[in-house]
Formats: structure tokens, C-alpha cells, sequence
């Protein structure tokens, strides 16, 4: 027998064929060690020639006639696979055997069968005693079971592979401990899935250990997910990161046509130059990802069919960017300088965005603010559009102001209305019942002003306690507080409640408009012209506000009159409301719903030789607003006031986060005079460089269509609607800083001329962005120097790698720290042997004042034409502490509040360090993740006005997944 190893398997050789060879569509062949390689008919050729020169012998006369009978035969076994996988497919080798053993007998060549049938029985033998196809590092003991219940040895040499790729370029992680590791929780006939989770599974429990290994982690992970996407795409059955040079190019127009077919990709998708996008395609990006981050892509971002996940890191951007320059006319150019900003994580996009840009539903938008009429039809309406802006992944704001009260009368039916309270569980349940398209929860809040006459009821909505039918546990809320109730509160006034059915005109004046009406309101009860009315103390009202909020989280503290003074869009309507996550402020009526349109930029990704790099910035800036104002030309509006409103006044909002991270950056501690200026500067730099991209845009494509009137069109900035404010309240109820460090007149001038967009700026939470890109979310301090972080995708051991850095380089980190830093919950304040310029810098939340946090917030609020998600921190929370702290809020011209967070006075007592537990937290999904303290709220003590505020500190991890 001549040859044999090649009769035997017709696809061997003795080159390694590279898997990129093969293209989608191709048949591919699966050889008994489990290697996939393509499928060729010389290789064919090949063996059945080997097999015929081994039976007549290397005769020259016959040659002819073998060469003749070999091409034939090659021919009718390579017909035959074709014609049962028309669209290629897999085949074993044995399957080929078959084919080829049954050629022969049909053609006559009796002696050349029988031999080859023998040929093959003793090589089945042999590999039976284990003589043949062993791979050369396999393991000694451990087989894995295939999918298709086959055994094979584990294979030590790939397995050393995806570890060694995994550890690349970091510091400190050992790929050999991993692999020993891995092996202990191996056995004889696992599957091959538990091998690539046992591998998960060993990295993720040394994070506390050395951060690094979440990157290994992630990488690790990315080792099965290629397998999945790559096997369902027929481009591979595996690979190796740096096999992904080649494939991802290959996998683009795979995964297109696919997702074509299935109807889960916009079609037009195909239109592109796949080969050019696939060629830009930064392979080496899909190592910069934390376990978390890529935990969370694959879980609930990753497009799937069937549970199949056939979306990969790059191609899950590349997407996100070819739906966002799809009507663009570079569309090549403009998606890969979009995909470059995504995948470098110098940008992100909100979730909704990342969800469903390039698909055939792409709701892109994250809030939706809605204002609900005092009539019936009106009412359920406006529900009705809660559920289909929220089915396609939108957080909701409804402004319930107009709706009468409790008790006022009801022309049409001669009776007296129920109020605004029992809507509003229909609003909860609708939220509860409408999910996201199943991705996340139904998000909501309900929005009312402080003089309606059903806000003592509203405050006690997410009560525990009380008639449940006049409760809503799923559904947030939020004060929409005037200036004038504040002032009260200060002067220690009296408040009036009353029914807007009969003050109607309240709900839409603001400023000294709103106190001059409201004042004259107060005056006609004296005659007997209102009827439905109450009065009270501001101050009682102010203390049940606030006892309400520590009691239930609930609700929220907002501004009415700082949102609309400095309203770029004052000249055309009214803010109402904020959305679900308090950043937005945009004009509703009864014909509009304000749609806002968010991302956010990475600022550590600016800091460069610890300082802000503000030429990356502006490139930065310049593309992201491009981005968003692309978001409402492509969006998908469920209802039509929705497209009305964007398309009029087409507003985005651009924010930041990792501020924490760009702070430790430049070693500067969140509690310092140098962590406002830099808040102040960082967003001054955003606002001047995205007012100006909105200019540039306006250029290029014109002006929003209710430009002239607006504030813009007067040349007043951001910055300048500032005075507007303190003219409107006097000097004694505000205290905002009005420096500017760049030059601002130019911008002044070009304004004037046209913007693109009528807002530009808005400070979303970024929960979940932030934790795909690894950064510190919004604005926040950092929760916990080490903690457990739980969310939809798992359970997560989080620890600061700027802590564990600075530690490591004073030779301070060993797993004594590391058993303390579990001991205080992530605290280094008792740590003894911290430096205290270590302590100052990695203060948590817990420990930073809330001064520092309310006037940062106020020096980044003077450069927004929009507002910021803020949560509010307060340990050994008291009655007054939340008094000053809400005080100083409004007295600093903050527009809204987001969250309190409040902790008790004390704690457990550990007394061992293994009953330190590593403070899990649960993420909330919607926003709405409140711990009530364990006893009641304490009746708030008033103070006279703003004052220093104490020691602020987190209850859990706010996670607001609505917004982004």
C-alpha cells in the first residue's frame, strides 16, 4: 500500500491549513481530531490516484486510462455534496470515505474497492488502540466530549494558546496558574463548554487579586464567543485572537447576509462596501474589554437568532456605525470614522442606540418627556404611547400636571374627579407589562408641580404601607418644584395647593410670570372664586418632600423654573418635565413629545500625560454630535408627535463619564477645590467644542426649523442664560460661578447665524455603557474601592486598578490589604498603613461631602443647555442633613436631583475578617434600585439657609439602564 496516511484520510496532508481560507458557503471537512479544513478536489484526486497505484502498480501504459477513471470518480463524489448542501455545510470524513468507496464499486473498480474497505478496517483498529490521530499535546487522561457525543483528547497545545493570547501585554497575570487551575476542575469526558467556563471561571476568581485579570477574563470569554458566532456564520468552527486579523473581514459580510435573511438587519446593510469595512476592522480593540464589559455586550446587546449569538465585538460597532451613516453620503468613510469612535471606547452611544441602529426597527432615541391632557381620551392616549415608545426601548417622563385633582368637578358627568393617583397605577402596570421588547424593564416616571392639590398623596406613592391600589412600587417619581415654593421655604411662607382645572394657566408660566398669577390665585379664595383648594406651611410641605425621599428613594427633586429660564427654546413652549433619569429638559404639549437622543464621551480616554487633551476632544466632539443629529433622521417614531417634535426642534444630548477615573488620572482627589475646577474647564471644553460641531453641522445641513427666537439665534450661551436666572430669583436666593476660561466671543457671534440642533448637552447616568467600556458611570464618585457588582448579566468582582496601582507601586498590596479592603467594604480610610494622600484620592462615595459633589454638579450645570443626572449622597442621613443638602442644591442653580442615597449611622460589626462581605449590589435594571433605611425618616430639622453639607455616602449601585 503506497501512501496510506493520504488513502486513508483524503483531506491530509502535511501543511497546517489556515481555517480563514474558508469563505461562507464553502463545504468544509471535519477531520477525526476534530480540525475543519476546506473541502478541494485535488486532495481527492489525490487519494483515489494513491489508491489505484497501490493495486495496479506504477505501470506507464495505464496511466492514461487511471488518469481518466481518477477525474471521473473525483467528479460524481464532489457532484454528490454539492448537490445535497447547495449553500455548503459541513461533512465528516468518513462521509467522504463512503462517497468514494461507493464510486468504485459503481465504476467497476472491484480489486481497488475491496482493498480500500480492508484498508480502512485497519486503520479503524489501529486508531481504536489509540495509534493514530492523537494531537501531538494531548492530554494524557482528559478527554472532552464532542457535540456530537464523540470523545478526543483534551488538546493542551490550543488550550496553552488561548491562555498565553489572554495574558498579552498585561502585567502580573500568570497564564501558567490559570492553566493548572483549569485543570483541576477538568475531568474525563467533559464538554467542550464546561472546558472554556472552567477556564472563565479560574481567571475571574483572581480580580481581587490583580485587576488585570478582568481583561484576561474578557479574553478568555471572547475564545467561546467567537466559536459561537463564527460557527453559526460558516466562516470558522473556532479561532484564535490573532487569527481574527483575517476572519473578521471574512465574518463581516457573513454576518450581514445572515442577518439580512433572518430579517433582523436593515437590508441596505448590503449596499456597503463590505470588503472596505471588514478591511477596518481593529481586531486587536476586542482586548480591551473587562469581564464585565463584554459579559454585558453578549448578554443583552449581541444580536442572536434562536439564543445563537452571531455578533462579535467589532462587528457589533461596525454595525452601530453602518446604521448611523446610512443616509450619509460617504457612507463608507463616515460608518468606518464611526465605528473607530465606538470601538477605540473614546465615545459610546446610548443603549437604545446600541440596541437597534442598523436593524429594521432602529428606535434609537433614549427619552421621550410627554404631557398628559385633563380629559379622559387624553389620559389613555398618552398611555397608550407609553407602551409603544417603551416597546421599542425608550425611558419615559410624563408631565401629570394638567390632570385635575381629587374632588374637583367634573362638568360632564356633574360629579368630582378621583384624581391623578389611580392613573397613575395604571401607568405602573403598563410599565410592568411592556418590558423593552423583553431586553430590560419598562421604564417610567411621573412628573407633578408642587402646587397641585394631589401632591401629598403623590409623595407617598412608593409607599410600603396604605391602600396598595393608591400605590405604584414600579414606577418612578418626581417634585416639579417652582422657585417660588423654594423662596417660601426659605422665608418660612405659606403654600396653596390647588386643582389646575382651576388654575390652568400655572402649568404653563414660569419665572415672575408664574409667582405674579400664582399670588393672584391666592387672592381670589379670599372672594370665593376657588373652590378647590389647600394651605399649608411650605416648610411641612418641604419636610414630608424630604421624609419621603429618604423613606422610599421617591420622589425626585427637580427644578421648574432654572430648566426653563435657561431654556434655549423658551420662545416656542414650556419644559413640563424631566425624563425618566432627570437629565433631559425638553417642551411638551399636547402635539409634541420631546425626544432626546443621548451618548457620551469617555473622558479618561482625554486625559493624556495627566492632563486633558483638548485637540482629541474636539475630534472627538466633532463626530459624536454628527453621530447623535443622525440618530433623528434615521430614528423609528412610534408615534407621531414624537417625530413632530425631534424633526422641529432636533435636540441631543452629548454628556460625559468616567470623572472619577479622569480624576484619579491626574491624582486628584473628588473632594478638592481641584476637582471642581476640572469639572468646571472638562465641561467648559465639551460645551465649546459641541456647540461649535453643531455650527459646523448647521452649515452644512441648516438650521433646526424653530431656530430664530431661540436664545442661539440671540447669541446667548449657555453660560449667559445664567443672568436670566439670577435676574429671575435675586441675588439672595442663588450662588453660581459665571467664570469662563476660553474664548467665547467667536462662538457668541457664530451661533447667531444657525445651530443644528436646539439642544446639545444633557449628563445621562451611563450605567451601562460605562460598564461596557470599564470606566467609572456618569459623574458619580467611586462606589467602592472593591465590591460584587449584580446585574442582569451576573455576579462581578469590581476593584479600583488605580488603587491597586498606586498600592503596588508603595509596596503596599499583598493579601493582608486585600482581606482589609473586604474587612471595611471597600474602604482604605481605616487601613492604617494607607497614606493619607491615598485615602484623600480613593475617598468613596461614602466619604466625599456632598458640597463637593452639589458644587461640581453647579460649575458643569452653567456650560449645559440641558441638566444632570445627580444623585446625592448622604451618610448618618438626618432630617436637617438632607435639609442643607437640597437647599444648597437649588441655592447653586442646579435644574434637578436624580437619587438620594442614604446610609445609616452605623453598621454590622465583623469579627473576623471572613465576615467582611464583599458588599454586593444590585444594579436596579430601570433606575429604580432604593433601599429604605431600616427605621423611618426622621422629620427633617429646617435650617435658615444654605450652610456647609456633611459627609455624604451610597446606599447601592445606581444603575439606570433606561437612558444608557
Amino acid at each position: 500500500m503506497q501512501n496510506e496516511s493520504i488513502r486513508e484520510n483524503p483531506h491530509a496532508d502535511n501543511s497546517t491549513l489556515d481555517l480563514a481560507a474558508t469563505a461562507p458557503g464553502q463545504l468544509r471537512v471535519i477531520k477525526r481530531n476534530g480540525t475543519v479544513v476546506p473541502y478541494t478536489d485535488d486532495k481527492i484526486t489525490v487519494a483515489i490516484t494513491k489508491a489505484f497505484l497501490a493495486v495496479e502498480g506504477n505501470n506507464a501504459s495505464a496511466s492514461s486510462r487511471i488518469h481518466d477513471t481518477v477525474a471521473r470518480l473525483t467528479e460524481q463524489v464532489t457532484a454528490t455534496f454539492k448537490r445535497r448542501m447547495p449553500s455548503g455545510g459541513t461533512i465528516h470524513i468518513e462521509e467522504i470515505q463512503d462517497q468514494v468507496e461507493l464510486a468504485l464499486m459503481r465504476s467497476g473498480e472491484q480489486k481497488v474497492a475491496r482493498d480500500y474497505v480492508i484498508y480502512r478496517e485497519s486503520r479503524s483498529q489501529e486508531r481504536k488502540r489509540g495509534a493514530v490521530e492523537t494531537p501531538v499535546d494531548a492530554h494524557p487522561s482528559i478527554r472532552i466530549k464532542r457535540a456530537d457525543g464523540s470523545m478526543a483528547p483534551l488538546d493542551l497545545g490550543r488550550l496553552n494558546t488561548i491562555i498565553t493570547e489572554a495574558c498579552e501585554g498585561l502585567e502580573e497575570v500568570d497564564g501558567a496558574l490559570i492553566q493548572k487551575e483549569t485543570l483541576k476542575n477538568l475531568y474525563d469526558g467533559v464538554e467542550q463548554t464546561d472546558v472554556n467556563t472552567a477556564l472563565v471561571m479560574t481567571a475571574r476568581t483572581l480580580v481581587e487579586r490583580e485587576p488585570n485579570y478582568s481583561y484576561v477574563t474578557a479574553r478568555l470569554l471572547m475564545d467561546t464567543l467567537r466559536a459561537e458566532a463564527l460557527t453559526f456564520l460558516e466562516v470558522a468552527e473556532s479561532a484564535t485572537h490573532h487569527e481574527m486579523a483575517d476572519l473578521y473581514a471574512k465574518a463581516l459580510p457573513a454576518y450581514v447576509e445572515k442577518g439580512v435573511q433572518f430579517e433582523l438587519l436593515d437590508p441596505r446593510l448590503k449596499e456597503y462596501d463590505l470588503a472596505k469595512l471588514g478591511a477596518a476592522i481593529n481586531h486587536e480593540r476586542d482586548q480591551q474589554f473587562t469581564y464585565l464589559g463584554l459579559q454585558t455586550l453578549y448578554d443583552r446587546y449581541f444580536i442572536h437568532k434562536d439564543g445563537v449569538r452571531f455578533e462579535l465585538p467589532q462587528i457589533f460597532f461596525m454595525r452601530v456605525a453602518m446604521g448611523l451613516a446610512i443616509e450619509e453620503e460617504q457612507r463608507e468613510a463616515r460608518a468606518i470614522e464611526f465605528y473607530n469612535l465606538l470601538s477605540s471606547f473614546d465615545y459610546m452611544a446610548s443603549t437604545p442606540t446600541l440596541f437597534n441602529a442598523g436593524t429594521l426597527r432602529p428606535q434609537l432615541s433614549s427619552c421621550y418627556l410627554t404631557t398628559v391632557p385633563d380629559d379622559l381620551g387624553g389620559i389613555y392616549d398618552a398611555i397608550r404611547d407609553n407602551a409603544l415608545l417603551s416597546k421599542f426601548a425608550g425611558g419615559l417622563g410624563n408631565d401629570w400636571t394638567p390632570v385635575r385633582a381629587l374632588g374637583a368637578y367634573i362638568k360632564g358627568t356633574n360629579g368630582k374627579s378621583q384624581g391623578v393617583v389611580p392613573f397613575l397605577k395604571v401607568v405602573n402596570d403598563t410599565a410592568v407589562a411592556v418590558n423593552q421588547g423583553g431586553k430590560r424593564k419598562g421604564a417610567v416616571c411621573a412628573y407633578l408641580e408642587t402646587w397641585h392639590l394631589d401632591i401629598e398623596e403623590f409623595l407617598e406613592l412608593r409607599k410600603n404601607t396604605g391602600d396598595d391600589r393608591r400605590r405604584t412600587h414600579d414606577m418612578n417619581t418626581a417634585n416639579w418644584i417652582p422657585d417660588l415654593f423654594m423662596k417660601r421655604v426659605f422665608d418660612d411662607g405659606k403654600w396653596t395647593l390647588f386643582s389646575p382645572s382651576e388654575t390652568p394657566d400655572l402649568h404653563d408660566l414660569t419665572g415672575k410670570a408664574f409667582e405674579e398669577r400664582y399670588e393672584y390665585y391666592e387672592a381670589l379664595i379670599e372672594y370665593g372664586k376657588i373652590k378647590n383648594y389647600k394651605t399649608l406651611q411650605a416648610k411641612d410641605l418641604w419636610r414630608k418632600m424630604l421624609s419621603m425621599l429618604f423613606e422610599t428613594g421617591h420622589p425626585w427633586l427637580t427644578f421648574k423654573d432654572p430648566c426653563n429660564l435657561r431654556s434655549p427654546q423658551q420662545h416656542v413652549g414650556v419644559v413640563h418635565s424631566s425624563n425618566l433619569c432627570t437629565e433631559i429638559t425638553l417642551n411638551t404639549n399636547k402635539d409634541e413629545i420631546a425626544v432626546c437622543n443621548l451618548g457620551s464621551i469617555n473622558l479618561p480616554r482625554h486625559i493624556v500625560d495627566g492632563k486633558l487633551d483638548t485637540a482629541k476632544l474636539e475630534r472627538t466632539v466633532r463626530t459624536a454630535v454628527r453621530m447623535l443629529d443622525n440618530v433623528i433622521d434615521i430614528n423609528y417614531y412610534s408615534v407621531p408627535q414624537a417625530r413632530n417634535s425631534n424633526f422641529k426642534h432636533r435636540p441631543v444630548g452629548l454628556g460625559i463619564m468616567g470623572f472619577q477615573d479622569a480624576l484619579y488620572l491626574q491624582h486628584i482627589p473628588y473632594g478638592s477645590d481641584a476637582a471642581i475646577d476640572f469639572a468646571d474647564k472638562s465641561m467648559e471644553a465639551v460645551s465649546y467644542y459641541a456647540i461649535q460641531a453643531s455650527c459646523d453641522l448647521a452649515d452644512e445641513r441648516g438650521a433646526y426649523e424653530t431656530f430664530q427666537g431661540s436664545l442661539w439665534s440671540q447669541g446667548i450661551l449657555p453660560l449667559d442664560s445664567q443672568q436670566i436666572l439670577i435676574e429671575a430669583r435675586g441675588q439672595k436666593y442663588i450662588d453660581v460661578d459665571l467664570t469662563e476660561s476660553l474664548d467665547w466671543a467667536p462662538v457668541r457671534a457664530r451661533v447667531k447665524n444657525g445651530i443644528r440642533n436646539s439642544n446639545i448637552m444633557a449628563i445621562a447616568p451611563t450605567a451601562t455603557i460605562a460598564n461596557i467600556t470599564g470606566v467609572s458611570q456618569s459623574i458619580e464618585p467611586t462606589y467602592q474601592n472593591l465590591y460584587v457588582k449584580s446585574n442582569l448579566s451576573g455576579e462581578f468582582t469590581v476593584i479600583n486598578p488605580y488603587l491597586v496601582r498606586d498600592l503596588k507601586a508603595r509596596g503596599l498590596w499583598d493579601a493582608v490589604m486585600i482581606n482589609d479592603l473586604k474587612y471595611y467594604d471597600g474602604s482604605v480610610q481605616q487601613i492604617e498603613r494607607i497614606p493619607q494622600e491615598l485615602k484623600d484620592l480613593y475617598a468613596t462615595a461614602f466619604e466625599v461631602e456632598t458640597k463637593w459633589i452639589v458644587d461640581a454638579a453647579s460649575r458643569r450645570q452653567k456650560w449645559i443647555d440641558q441638566a444632570q443626572s445627580l444623585n446625592l449622597y448622604i451618610a448618618g442621613a438626618s432630617g436637617k442633613k438632607l435639609d442643607v443638602t437640597y437647599r444648597m442644591a437649588w441655592y447653586r442653580g442646579l435644574k434637578t436631583t436624580y437619587y438620594l442615597r442614604a446610609l445609616a449611622a452605623t453598621s454590622t460589626e465583623k469579627s473576623t475578617v471572613n465576615t467582611g462581605k464583599l458588599n454586593a449590589v444590585s444594579s436596579g435594571g430601570n433606575g429604580s434600585a432604593n433601599a429604605a433605611p431600616a427605621k423611618a425618616a426622621p422629620a427633617p430639622e429646617m435650617s435658615a439657609g444654605p450652610a456647609p453639607v456633611p459627609k455624604a455616602c451610597a446606599i447601592d449601585e445606581p444603575d439606570c439602564e433606561a437612558c444608557q
